[in-house]
């Protein structure tokens, strides 16, 4: 990685999303920082020095227009992370349909379009590097989070067929699948999870979120942005087409 490499960070205004912008930005990078909420994108992309484009992913139009940004303004795409996400709780018979709708847009269409839209880029300079910011519920299944869990599952079909497709030009395309990892998507989780068990906050980080793993800790942001600068780095070549767990052994049982 470094200075000649250009980026496109999607949730980048928090979370996992400002981890990896600043990973990147670290290392001199150019990123493009994009997310929903123009105004604590603007505040986050001044904080690391980087560029913005405020969006609202579940729109065709919108994926559209960040790539041809990011084209016009910087020549290229040689990384896209796809990071935006949204979680709502809910059982399937009041699952609000309308809900489910934007969250497949937001999680499953928006990253299929984003790597339509910067294929061309990349198997032109025969390099790029794909990171899907996936999740254990793209290998299993939790109650209550039927939109999510599917979206999901999803991804993780995206990520095989695009790198199969990606291998003969260069382009590897992975999946970053974590248990929790402390972030506002996490936060809000927590909160619903209480309201629908009858249970307090606590109660749902140690009883539910960490029941399954082996490591009893929330992940931290930075620790998955590691991850994604290491699938971008030389070490990174040969991996693709692969679902990196990080789940403190949920899935070792």
């Amino acid at each position: 990685m470094g200075k000649e490499k250009v980026s496109i960070v999607t949730g980048a205004a928090s979370g996992i999303g400002f981890a990896v912008a600043s990973a990147f930005a670290e290392d001199g990078m150019k990123v493009v920082m994009a997310d929903v909420n123009e105004e604590k994108l603007k505040a986050a992309a001044n904080t690391l020095g980087c560029d913005y484009y405020a969006a609202d992913l579940s729109s065709r139009e919108a994926c559209k227009g960040l790539v041809d940004y990011t084209l016009k303004t910087h020549g290229k795409t040689d990384i896209l992370v796809n990071v935006a996400g949204i979680q709502n709780v809910a059982a399937i018979e009041d699952f609000p349909e309308d809900r489910w709708d934007f969250m497949i847009s937001l999680m499953l269409t928006a990253p299929f379009l984003l790597t339509k839209y910067v294929w061309n880029s990349m198997k032109e300079q025969q390099w790029g590097r794909i990171i899907n910011l996936n999740s254990i519920h793209g290998l299993v299944a939790s109650e209550y989070k039927a939109a999510y869990v599917s979206a999901k599952h999803g991804l993780m079909g995206l990520t095989k067929t695009a790198a199969l497709e990606g291998g003969p030009y260069g382009i590897t395309v992975n999946s970053i699948c974590p248990a929790y990892v402390r972030t506002p998507l996490v936060d809000d989780q927590i909160e619903a999870q209480a309201l629908n068990h009858g249970i307090s906050k606590e109660e749902v980080v140690s009883k539910i979120m960490l029941q399954k793993s082996a490591i009893k800790t929330l992940l931290e942001p930075s620790t998955i942005a590691e991850v994604v600068k290491f699938l971008c780095s030389d070490a990174g070549n040969n991996i693709t087409g692969s679902a990196l767990t990080i789940d403190g052994g949920w899935t070792a049982a």
